[in-house]
Order: structure tokens, then C-alpha cells, then sequence
């Protein structure tokens, strides 16, 4: 069968954003000498201005009606209730778990951390960052914003379960870095789980490094390596780029479940054990079949189709505009330009296409022309013909385009 999949921008063609603006290494270096093996601190990598900054932090806390989860708020390694800083907002907007300015402020005043998280969802510039960030590296990426005031940390020493590009927006923070306590840990394995190892490590070994990032500065930590830090003398913005890498273990997970379906066809392993058996392996040596047919699905097992539907599920496809994309259906004619949505995910498998927002199926007539659009370029409905642009307009597969 047939695959094709959409190859998103940056991630082949010229220097993609680890090294125009993260690390300065092409690809091909980072993913040799630095990813998931070691702490790397780039200087002065980029202006992230364009990215982030202390006016969006005021923008978000108080202009855009954000809810919880959005934000947290931590002081001297703890969070805060979110009782404490959100509030209804008045007739109309009732709601009651929305951001409280009056309140963030005073806790942020006496020390407190603002965190804001998803900031993929939430400001526009980051989406892109991500997004790009995410094609390139095949993992998804998330990002938070967290903002200290000078002198205050918002968390002791701790690991996470993801990559992290740390990038400083705006003052300077103070890093100390120590090497894993466990090594490459999985989504279900916490730093709470080893607390006291982390304590130790932190309080007694010496750092791998101890560092000031100042405005521009990018900090790549792989999972697992210890980290705390500290504001300086002003207030400290930095972006965290949480990078939730595939790893052997769901691969694992992947193939397991393909061949558990499998067997679950298997009438024979559907049979139920014998009457009073007090252990797996029974009086019939049914383990050792069990053992034998499990083995026989595992290398038989295809778990392309799951792996694909989970890495779907884990991202969002770029943003849709209702009307705009209605205008563009409504006035749909040879010559209107039209291209894939970002982000969408797109494979096509003989004459399915499957994406974030669904799948379609399409008469034989239509494969060239879908396979066409994978390439992301800017396309006429003309090109297409038009019956089949607009199924792919109201399915939000094909958005209106600029040449």
C-alpha cells in the first residue's frame, strides 16, 4: 500500500530552527553529539523578541480571559490552590475559574512564579515556533512561559519527563544543572518517585553546570537531568519548550496492543482456564501456549496504525478561521487559491487520507490530485477541480491561500 506523508517546512530544506535559532547546529549535529545524551547551553542564539515578551504577559493575564489549567502559580517549590487567583469575572462572564489580575498580581508581588502554560494554544508567535519546532524534530512540542520575580525560584531541584529548550526572553536566571538520578525516564516514572535521590544529588554532588542565561540564550536539558533556577536582579521571563520525545517503551506499548487485537480473533485464546486453577501456568501447560501464540502476534504484529493514530492525537492542527473559510467555499472558482492546512498530519494510504481532523476516503479519479497537496504548496481549485476542493474546504483540510 502506498504511503505518502507530508513533509512540513524547515524540517529538510536549508537550516531548520535548531540551528537558526536554538542551537546553531544543523540537525544532523544535534541529533549526533547532543539529543537525549547531554545538557547543551547555546549563547546568544537568537533575538526572541518577535517570540515572546513582558507586554504578552500582561496581554494574557489580563486582557484575555484565560481560564485555568492556562496558568499555575508556584512559590518556594510549591503551587498555589487555583482558588487563590481566579475569580468570576463579572456579569456575562461568570465563569468562575478565570485569571484574577488583582490577585496574580499581589501573589507575583510577594514572590510568587507565574507559569503560563499551553502557550501553543494561547499566543500565536509560540504556535509557530512550535509547531515548526515539532516537524522538525518528528516529537511533539509543547511550550510555558514562566515568569519570576528577581530574586525568587519557582521550584527546587527536579527533573522532567520531557526535553526541554529553555530560552530566555527577558532579565537573566541562574541554572544549576546536575546529571540524571534515573536516566531517560518514562511519562509514569516522576521526580517525586525518586525525591530523596534528587535531593541528594542536587545538595551534594557538584553541578554539571552552573550558568546565568541572559536574553537570547537557549538551554537544551534531555530528560531526566536535574535543574533549578533562580531570578537574578530583575524580573526573569523564560519559554520552556517541552519536547514529548517517542521513545522505544511506546514503540513497545505500540506492538503489544497490535498483536493483543490480534489474538483477541484468536478463539482459542478467548477459551476460559480450566476450573480451580490457582496459577498462570495450570495443569495444561497453557502458559507455555499462551507464551507461544503471544510471540507468534508480537512478530506478526503491524503497529504503524496505532503509532500513527497516537502521534495524531498528540498535536493540534493550525488554526481554522469559520469565516474565512466559509467565504472561500462561497466564492470558489477556478482560480482560488487554496493549500493543506499546517499541522494536519496528513498520510495518504491508497485512497484514505488521514489527519488530525479526521480521515476521507476518495474515488481512484482524486489520488493524484490528494497526493499533489502533500507537498503544502499553494495550489488553484482549478487544479484540483472544484468538486473536490470544496470537500476538502468543508472538511478543513484545504484552507483559503495568498499567493
Amino acid at each position: 500500500m502506498s504511503r505518502t506523508r507530508i513533509q512540513e517546512s524547515g524540517s529538510c530544506q536549508g537550516a531548520g530552527l535548531l540551528e537558526s535559532r536554538l542551537t546553531r547546529l544543523s540537525r544532523e549535529d544535534f541529533a549526533r553529539d547532543v539529543w537525549a545524551r547531554t545538557a547543551s547551553l547555546t549563547r546568544e542564539a537568537s533575538d526572541f523578541s518577535d517570540v515572546f515578551s513582558a507586554s504578552a504577559v500582561d496581554e494574557l493575564i489580563s486582557r484575555r480571559g484565560l481560564r485555568t489549567p492556562f496558568l499555575r502559580v508556584a512559590k518556594d517549590g510549591s503551587t498555589l490552590p487555583s482558588s487563590s487567583f481566579t475569580a468570576p469575572a463579572g456579569v456575562g462572564a461568570t465563569v468562575a475559574d478565570q485569571l484574577d489580575d488583582t490577585a496574580l498580581w499581589r501573589a507575583f508581588s510577594d514572590g510568587a512564579t507565574l507559569v503560563l502554560q499551553a502557550l501553543h494554544r494561547t499566543w500565536e508567535p509560540v504556535a509557530g515556533l512550535v509547531s515548526g519546532l515539532s516537524a522538525e524534530l518528528g516529537h511533539p512540542v509543547q511550550a510555558n512561559a514562566y515568569v519570576t520575580p528577581p530574586q525568587n525560584r519557582g521550584f527546587d531541584a527536579h527533573y522532567d519527563v520531557h526535553d526541554v529548550f529553555v530560552l530566555q526572553i527577558e532579565g537573566s536566571k541562574r541554572w544549576v544543572v546536575h546529571e540524571p538520578v534515573l536516566p531517560d525516564p518514562l511519562r509514569d516514572q516522576p521526580w517525586t518517585d525518586h525525591r530523596s535521590a534528587v535531593a541528594d544529588q542536587a545538595a551534594h554532588s557538584t553541578p554539571h553546570m552552573d550558568t546565568v542565561l541572559r536574553p537570547g540564550d537557549v538551554l537544551y536539558l534531555p530528560r531526566g537531568w536535574l535543574h533549578s533556577a533562580q531570578a537574578q536582579g530583575r524580573v526573569s521571563i523564560h519559554l520552556t519548550l517541552g519536547v514529548h520525545t517517542w521513545t522505544r517503551y511506546a514503540l513497545a506499548e505500540q506492538l503489544t496492543r497490535a498483536a493483543l487485537a490480534a489474538l483477541g480473533d484468536d478463539a482459542s485464546m478467548r477459551r476460559a482456564l480450566p476450573l480451580g486453577i490457582d496459577g498462570p501456568d495450570g495443569p495444561d501447560g497453557v502458559m507455555g501456549l499462551v507464551r507461544k501464540r503471544l510471540l507468534a502476534a508480537v512478530a506478526e504484529a503491524d503497529p504503524a496504525p496505532l503509532f500513527h493514530r497516537a502521534r495524531r492525537s498528540q498535536g493540534r492542527p493550525a488554526p481554522l478561521g469559520p469565516l474565512s473559510q466559509l467565504n472561500a467555499l462561497d466564492g470558489l472558482g477556478p482560480m482560488s487559491p487554496v493549500r493543506l492546512r499546517k499541522a494536519l498530519e496528513p498520510r495518504l494510504e491508497g485512497a484514505r487520507l488521514s489527519t488530525r481532523v479526521g480521515y476521507l476516503d476518495f474515488p481512484a479519479t482524486d489520488v493524484v490530485a490528494v497526493a499533489r497537496l502533500l507537498d503544502g504548496r499553494v495550489r488553484t481549485a482549478g487544479d484540483l477541480g472544484l468538486a473536490l476542493a470544496g470537500r476538502l474546504l468543508r472538511a478543513g483540510v484545504l484552507v483559503p491561500a495568498d499567493r
